[in-house]
């Protein structure tokens, strides 16, 4: 209960947080001003700090409003000029394009997608083929699509499923409309407790093996990742260059990965290797059979309408036929006007998950400005580049990898590329430098950042689910589970960019 309006408006701020998350983001805008006015040096690294603390608790409070507080009084007290912070917003425009309309097209394959990945999770018995087929599918789905959108699709199979299975396992019947509540197991019966047990460890290792391979795909090509196609703006690479300059690195790591995820499978290490029970096999392909009698003809056609786009999708990215955002609306165009979808707001809706990203994104060139305009990297990167060779790109490897894994990668990425293309500009490095270093700002950005959930957004994504309550999928487990997976990726990333490069 309110009772007073200085208590309404606390209430107000930053919403649901956690007071002492409130205090302390109000600590930080009392902070910065009397930094700056003493040493603005020590006050931009302090902003930068502060900016990365509010992507690492991500889960109290969706970092756009904190950090956007945050750039605001980083404008006002002219640690960047507005104009720096459109140049920035500018100069990376087809990131953000590639945010807006790649995921809102991808929003509408969702049935073909849910269809496939339905058909390998069933008609595949041996779980280590299972995984091995489930995290493929999602490298290379990741590849051309967006790694958050790709994650939406298998949480959303594996919801479905989960929703399924419990409901039989409370003693109802799959096809009952009734509500049935999948988040508590007060009705579960006994008989099937240690069956559901089982299949939610079933799902875990799933999720995590195809969360962690959208990142084994996502490093592969120019619009694995939005940090990738920023890359490939600075440096004026295509489709295929891009690919070409990363397969050194990016094709062993895929290879050591789906290793990791075999074996994984057969030690039954690190929460990983839980069957489907037949009891609970037995149950879903009852439902999936039911499904399939009730397709339509309609749905039918909408499946394979989103496949043949699907088809052009990846010709174009791969031709660079266009601008990848520009791809991303003529699939908007092409599987909405051959599928019926004509409302406004059932176009809407596929807006509504990248859009906060792309304003965060905004918030990250702002950041980014402030970095620039007070020169804050200028003394570690200047500590590198006294470095030659291999040492130089490894280091720069490790630094983007560490700093990846608490942090966004976008922002990383937009962090280091920024600082290394002024090196350029301004002859400190040769063109042959500048892009062994930008292979290795993508791949440091892009592999060691499994680490953690705060370093993938589409494992964030999955820890803020529906689904990891149900499966019960905490932090702590997450970073267990993906432990494994970041020790083999990162060491042959930097094995790899050592002797291959």
């Amino acid at each position: 209960m309110v009772y007073t309006l200085a208590e309404g408006f606390r209430k107000n701020f930053l919403g649901n947080s956690p007071d002492w998350y409130k205090t302390t983001i109000i600590g930080f805008l009392i902070l910065n001003p009397i930094l700056f006015i003493f040493n603005p040096f020590i006050a931009g690294w302090v902003l930068v700090i502060e900016f990365i603390f509010t992507l690492a608790m991500a889960l109290k409070c969706y970092p756009l409003q904190p950090g956007g507080l945050l750039a605001v009084e980083a404008v006002i007290l002219g640690m960047a000029s507005p104009e720096m912070v459109y140049l920035e917003a500018e100069h990376n425009f087809p990131v953000i394009m590639l945010l807006m309309f790649m995921v809102a097209g991808i929003y509408f394959l969702r049935e073909m997608l849910l269809f496939t990945f339905t058909k390998i999770l069933l008609g595949v018995r041996s779980k280590i083929l299972l995984s091995l087929m489930f995290s493929f599918s999602a490298a290379f789905l990741s590849a051309f699509l967006d790694a958050l959108t790709v994650t939406a699709v298998i949480i959303t199979v594996a919801v479905g499923f989960y929703g399924v299975y419990h409901k039989v396992a409370s003693g109802k019947k799959f096809y009952h409309d009734h509500d049935h509540d999948p988040t508590t197991d007060d009705h579960v019966i006994e008989l099937h407790r240690e069956d559901l047990v089982n299949f939610r460890a079933f799902l875990r290792s799933l999720m995590m093996h195809g969360a962690v391979c959208t990142a084994l795909g996502g490093v592969t090509t120019l619009v694995g990742e939005p940090q990738n196609l920023l890359i490939a703006e600075v440096m004026d690479w295509d489709f295929g260059t891009f690919f070409l300059k990363m397969a050194h690195i990016s094709m062993p790591v895929l290879v050591v990965g789906l290793i990791t995820c075999v074996l994984l499978e057969v030690t039954r290490k690190f929460g990983y290797g839980a069957p489907l029970t037949p009891a609970v096999r037995e149950v879903l392909e009852a439902f999936d059979a039911d499904m399939s009698a009730k397709r339509t003809k309609q749905e039918t056609s909408t499946i394979i309408v989103q496949a043949i786009v699907g088809v052009i999708l990846i010709i174009a990215l791969a031709t660079h036929m266009a601008e990848p955002g520009i791809v991303g609306l003529l699939v908007i165009v092409l599987s909405t006007a051959f599928n019926g979808v004509t409302e406004e707001h059932r176009l809407g809706h596929a807006f509504e998950e990248a859009l906060p990203f792309t304003a965060l994104l905004v918030v990250f060139f702002a950041i980014v400005a402030v970095i620039h305009e007070q020169h804050l990297f200028s003394p570690v990167i200047d500590w590198v580049m006294t470095f030659e060779g291999k040492t130089q790109e490894a280091l720069f490897y490790g630094a983007n990898g560490l700093l990846s894994m608490i942090s966004d990668n976008v922002f990383v990425a937009t962090v280091y590329i920024g600082e290394v293309a002024q090196m350029f500009e301004h002859g400190a490095i040769t063109r042959e430098q500048f892009e062994a270093l930008a292979v290795a700002i993508n791949t440091g950005t892009n592999i060691p950042s499994v680490a953690t959930p705060n370093g993938q957004a589409a494992f964030l994504f999955l820890l803020t689910s529906a689904l990891a309550p149900q499966i019960r999928l905490s932090y702590g487990r997450m970073v267990v589970m993906a432990f494994p997976y970041m020790v083999t990726m990162s060491l042959t990333g930097l094995a790899a960019l050592w002797y291959l490069g």
